[in-house]
């Protein structure tokens, strides 16, 4: 396999601004009220008067050993060789949600289909809307105004991370995101 692909996440740079949630949604023509492939969550730290208040904006993890690739029993979830990018074939999705029990950071959502049933969504790194072969960055990176948010080589991010006392996110699946 190529070299692993993920995101850095700067949380001492996201102001919660919903940037990168709007361009996601933008970009895929999700209908509001629906699913949100990319979110902004806020943690507290400490006690009145030292309170520090922390965001960050997640997706899919694209984990190096993604449980939802190994537990789906229609093959239709898949990593990609050239940059391990975890990505949903629609056509071979029956919407059983066995992919979300498997998830430990539970990303998969499902939407409604005309005619009926449901199918998974999730963070394909926007190369459904235009990130091919030349790797440009996914729309949220693009959109960030306050730039937290980086996508390229785990060995990029995870340098960009150190650098701020960051690390990488913990789990059984080796998430291919950094946090500060």
């Amino acid at each position: 396999m190529a070299e692993q692909y993920g995101f850095y996440v700067d949380t001492s740079r996201c102001i919660k601004c919903w940037a990168c949630q709007v361009a996601c949604k933008q970009w895929h023509e999700i209908e509001a009220g629906t699913v949100s492939r990319r979110n902004v969550q806020e943690t507290e730290e400490g006690t009145f008067p030292d309170v520090k208040r922390h965001f960050e904006s997640l997706s899919c993890m694209h984990c190096e050993n993604p449980a939802c690739v190994e537990k789906c029993p229609q093959g239709a979830i898949s990593k990609r060789e050239e940059d391990g990018a975890v990505v949903v074939d629609l056509e071979k999705c029956i919407g059983c949600k066995t992919c979300s029990a498997a998830c430990p950071f539970d990303v998969p959502q499902y939407v409604k289909q005309e005619g009926g049933g449901f199918k998974m969504d999730k963070c394909d790194t926007c190369l459904s809307v235009g990130r091919g072969e030349d790797l440009e960055m996914p729309h949220c990176v693009l959109t960030c105004p306050m730039k937290a948010l980086q996508f390229g080589p785990l060995s990029e991010m995870e340098k960009a991370a150190t650098a701020k006392g960051g690390a990488r996110m913990e789990g059984a699946t080796n998430p291919s995101v950094y946090v500060s």
